[in-house]
Order: C-alpha cells, then structure tokens, then sequence
C-alpha cells in the first residue's frame, strides 16, 4: 500500500513538472525584429520558378518515359 502511494506520489510531481515545463515553453515576450531592407526572399524572385519549373519537368518526363514496358 505505502509503494503505490509513492509511486502516485512520484507520477504525480513528475506530470507536474512537465505540464509547468510545457506552460513555461509557451510564454513569449515581446519580439519586435524590423525588417528594414528591400532585398525580395528568394521565392519572389522568378528565375527561382523558372529553374523550378524546368526541373520539375525533367523530373517529370524522366519518370514517366523510365516506366514504358518493351
């Protein structure tokens, strides 16, 4: 009788000090990052697409013609 209360004792501190743990993770201060610089990302840029785009689509021809049965 005396383990199991200890051992509901233990789970219970445990589950305790997880769940402030987990409540703590949460809590965030204030972040104010100003971004002053006018370079775009790099997905705005559209030569990213258009090389995207092309090999996308040998990809895609590779795949389908390595699939034809002789």
């Amino acid at each position: 009788m005396k383990i199991s209360n200890i051992f509901k004792s233990s789970i219970l501190g445990v589950s305790g000090l997880l769940t402030s743990l987990v409540l703590f993770a949460q809590d965030k201060g204030l972040d104010v990052d100003i971004d002053i610089k006018k370079e775009p990302t790099w997905y705005m840029q559209p030569w990213v697409w258009i090389v995207g785009g092309a090999v996308f689509i040998l990809l895609l021809i590779g795949m389908l013609k390595g699939n034809k049965s002789s």
